[in-house]
């Protein structure tokens, strides 16, 4: 079967547009489902952080499988089950069933890293920002996507969304199975093969540019599923007043007007990815290295300083978050939402315009540990905010004390004019073979 990789960016893209859209189906409804079963907001936060439980574990397995089996069978596998939990999940009454099937629902948020191995086995070094946020911010559009026309469609109805959901993740599953290749040639889909074993997985884990770019990720993405999960709540509960003040008076529409605020974020972080990757292309080919204490010399250096950049950007507007919060004005925090979701984008693209450059013979290893380890934050920030005595306090707490150290071992890490990715608590030899 005769293929191309834009068809390959393009099924790579729609599966995970769909696995996503999925995987925050339950955040665009939780308003009601909220209202429904008469749950508390500390109960709402662990609702929110439930979306991320499978995701850490999850993302590393799912990486590593998309180097031994191929992404298309990896990406099937995941939508098909995904798919089938989530027609059943529409015909559940009990809470405690409910909430066990949508944590498995959320399995789909394992699919990016897959996506990211297909892409980066079709794509040359010179034009991997941009295919791969080309990808990402795209597929990600499926998380605002949920919030900001799920509830239109369904009203308070989650449970035939489900259904749907379900059903088409099932269609999707099949297309991916029968047009999806692995790679461009065999060499290289063999190449994958090899170096998915133990000794390579701990190379990669035991690298510290590897551990910078996955809190790196846990800044931007391991952020962005986050307030996807926690701001529909957010604005329900910290601009209650307000949103009552626009004409939203009834359950249906606090839950509409909440859940497009909370697009902003989403959309922004998603339709802004596309830019960031550009931009580290950009970056690469000027030779651009404004920031000090980050290598200048190596032939990616240009990339590093442009997450650099990003990681800064991310942390001051979370603080502008807590500000604007604090005043009461709905609308200074979604305009700084705007912001911070533009950032969170340049910080993704410019993470993962990173990974295939620095680990290419092991892409979905790499991918695995990076894009999953650091959702696990996705679950620690929306317990975060939900325990702050202020509501909009959450933010500064997590930017002060979270992101501030992360920036400073990213620094670390990305300092050695001689490749960073031969720096960790093994060597090349001891933790794997040559190939």
């Amino acid at each position: 079967m005769k293929t191309h990789k834009v068809e390959q960016l393009v099924i790579a893209t729609m599966g995970f547009f769909w696995c996503f859209l999925m995987w925050f189906s339950t955040a665009a409804f939780s308003p009601s489902i909220a209202a429904h079963y008469h749950l508390s907001i500390k109960a709402l936060g662990l609702l929110a952080s439930s979306a991320i439980w499978m995701a850490p574990v999850g993302r590393v397995v799912a990486g590593w499988a998309s180097d031994r089996f191929g992404a298309p069978r990896t990406f099937a596998v995941i939508l098909s089950v995904c798919g089938l939990v989530s027609i059943a999940s529409a015909f559940t009454q009990d809470y405690s069933l409910l909430f066990a099937e949508r944590v498995i629902v959320a399995i789909a948020g394992v699919s990016f890293v897959v996506g990211i191995q297909h892409v980066a086995q079709w794509f040359n070094a010179d034009e991997i920002g941009t295919a791969e946020g080309l990808y990402a911010g795209t597929g990600n559009v499926g998380a605002g996507m949920g919030a900001l026309v799920l509830p239109r469609l369904f009203g308070t109805d989650y449970h035939t969304a489900f259904l749907w959901l379900g059903l088409i993740a099932l269609v999707v599953a099949a297309w991916y199975l029968l047009r999806g290749r692995a790679a461009r040639n065999a060499e290289q889909i063999a190449l994958t093969r090899r170096r998915s074993d133990f000794r390579s997985t701990a190379f990669v884990w035991s690298r510290y540019i590897a551990v910078a770019l996955m809190l790196a990720y846990a800044m931007s993405f391991g952020l962005e599923i986050a307030m996807n999960a926690w701001l529909p709540g957010y604005f329900t509960h910290g601009f209650h007043g307000a949103i009552l003040a626009l004409g939203f008076s009834s359950v249906a529409g606090l839950q509409i007007a909440a859940g497009t605020f909370a697009a902003v974020e989403s959309f922004c972080a998603s339709l802004f990815r596309p830019f960031s990757g550009f931009m580290s292309d950009l970056f690469q080919r000027n030779g651009w290295t404004p920031l000090p204490f980050i290598a200048r010399t190596l032939p990616y250096a240009p990339r590093l300083h442009w997450l650099g950049i990003a990681l800064i950007l991310i942390t001051l507007a979370m603080g502008g978050l807590t500000f604007a919060g604090m005043t009461g004005s709905l609308h200074a925090s979604v305009l700084t939402l705007v912001a911070l979701g533009v950032f969170i984008s340049f910080g993704t693209g410019g993470t993962f315009a990173l990974v295939p450059l620095l680990f290419p013979d092991r892409p979905g290893t790499a991918a695995g540990f990076i894009g999953g380890i650091s959702t696990a934050a996705g679950i620690i920030y929306p317990l975060v905010f939900s325990a702050s005595t202020n509501i909009h306090m959450g933010y500064l707490t997590v930017a002060l004390y979270m992101f501030v150290p992360f920036i400073l071992f990213y620094f670390w890490a990305a300092r050695h004019e001689r490749r960073p990715e031969e720096h960790g608590i093994f060597t090349e030899a001891l933790a794997v073979e040559k190939a």
